[in-house]
């Protein structure tokens, strides 16, 4: 297997949908490729700390700058 078949299996890797056939030969080449195995550890750090944090609060100013995009882009579509 090959670092970009890696990275195009990630998702799939990372929530457990693989065919056990294909997870093991991500595996295999996850005991020798460090470089994938930073990608892999990396990924599933940033997911760990993403799912365990709490929403920022937008500042005002960008709750309105967002709310006339969107009004804007509404428009748009209905013209």
């Amino acid at each position: 297997m090959k670092c970009k078949e890696i990275i195009t299996e990630l998702a799939s890797y990372l929530d457990e949908a693989l065919d056990p056939s294909l997870r093991a030969s991500i595996e295999q080449h996850l005991d020798k490729c460090k470089d994938c195995r930073i990608v892999v550890d990396t990924t599933q750090q940033t997911i760990h700390i993403f799912c365990n944090s709490e929403p920022a609060p937008l500042p005002q100013s960008t709750r309105q700058r967002l709310h006339e995009a969107l009004a804007k882009h509404l428009r748009s579509i209905r013209a």
